[in-house]
């Protein structure tokens, strides 16, 4: 089952977008002022009037006085804690991890499992359905309290037909329509996006980017995306695939990238293509190279991993100079795998970036680790089902 968006431009389809404008503006900041929410959604007063009324009556937001800069009464709207209950999922190619919480932004409950999801996209979507249930059972939470369930997939879902794009990592994947099959499954609304894009909005609502209306995430691990958000929304493209950042071509001699292509970005950061790079496993033993290991040996002074890692951070450097003359961020935050590389990986990126972008992009710009971690897009699927429900 999903949700029956109303039709672009109709008068309930503004009605809606305006709601969710205001529970944005309200979930990142944690409770505003009615005026507050007027200068941060650009909507009239008597609009925002409207809605945050329309939303209290609903329970989807509560009301209290205090008082506003200028120490006159007002009123103080937050996001009401008991009005229902969000489900996040992360799926990867190598694990499950499921998150409730209610939206006063609690999470109630999660639980992360391995579970090789990348072969085959039915079994992995059972089990994803087995963990919410499992979940929802062991915290004691009514179905019927459940608002919403956000997605995070690692592949570009299109915005029209709802299929995961074929550049996904996870090829047993293409053309799947996670929301309609995990809707029918779960019997509640479904809403899916990228794990850039939900990792991006993770750190707008709970993370290093929290209140920020201007940042880039970028994902390094097996592949590599970017989640754009501009003036606090989530930038998806014409089709939903706007941030493949790891298919520029930076080499065209370079090596034949998994979309088909020669060069591209992600064949000089992305983790298979890293670890092809080292002379020898990284530590000691015999197990598979993994890039926990590399950036551990980095880590701990070897010159190898280390020399792979800041090669890595010059070739996401000219990623962040492109981002940073086209969508001008005031933040890009670095999260996945290769972001556990630290000042490592960072130092590299900076001064990359530095040389490839002008100089009036870079003069608010700093360039961070993310602070959800593994985390980020289980908090961002969260956020997509909070914000998605419509009161």
């Amino acid at each position: 089952m999903t949700d029956t968006a109303p039709m672009p431009g109709s008068q309930p389809a503004l009605r809606r977008a305006n709601q969710l404008r205001v529970l944005r503006a309200v979930r990142t900041a944690g409770a505003l002022t009615q005026a507050e929410i007027a200068r941060a959604t650009g909507l009239s007063a008597a609009t925002v009037s409207n809605i945050v009324r329309e939303l209290r009556e609903s329970g989807t937001v509560v009301v209290s006085p205090t008082s506003s800069s200028s120490g006159r009464r007002a009123q103080s709207v937050s996001l009401a804690r008991q009005a229902g209950i969000a489900v996040g999922v992360d799926v990867g190619a190598s694990y499950l991890r499921v998150a409730l919480s209610d939206l006063g932004d609690h999470v109630v409950a999660e639980e992360a499992i391995p579970y090789d999801v990348a072969a085959n996209a039915e079994r992995g979507m059972r089990r994803a359905v087995w963990l919410v249930e499992t979940l929802l059972a062991e915290a004691r939470v009514d179905r019927s309290e459940v608002i919403g369930v956000g997605v995070s997939v690692p592949g570009p879902v299109d915005g029209t037909t709802g299929e995961i794009d074929s550049s996904t990592i996870m090829p047993g994947w293409a053309g799947v329509r996670p929301a309609e099959d995990l809707g029918d499954r779960l019997g509640m609304p479904v809403h899916v996006d990228n794990d850039a894009n939900l990792g991006a909005l993770g750190e707008m609502v709970g993370g290093a980017g929290r209140g920020c209306g201007h940042l880039v995430y970028l994902k390094l691990s097996n592949g590599v995306g970017a989640g754009i958000v501009a003036d606090g929304r989530l930038y998806r493209g014409a089709g939903g695939i706007a941030g493949a950042i790891g298919h520029i071509t930076v080499d065209a001699r370079g090596p034949v990238c998994r979309c088909g292509n020669r060069g591209c970005l992600e064949t000089l950061v992305g983790g298979p293509y890293l670890l092809q790079m080292l002379p020898r496993p990284p530590g000691r033993g015999e197990s598979p190279p993994t890039m926990r290991a590399v950036i551990a040996d980095a880590l701990a002074g070897d010159l190898g991993c280390r020399r792979i890692l800041a090669d890595a951070g010059r070739a996401v450097g000219n990623g962040v100079a492109i981002l940073a003359n086209l969508f001008n961020p005031r933040l890009v935050i670095l999260g996945g795998d290769l972001a556990r590389a630290g000042d490592l990986l960072l130092q590299p990126i900076r001064q990359s970036a530095e040389e490839g972008a002008i100089p009036s992009a870079l003069r608010s710009l700093q360039v961070l680790r993310g602070t959800l971690d593994e985390r980020a897009q289980v908090v961002g699927a969260l956020a997509l089902a909070a914000t998605a429900v419509q009161p």
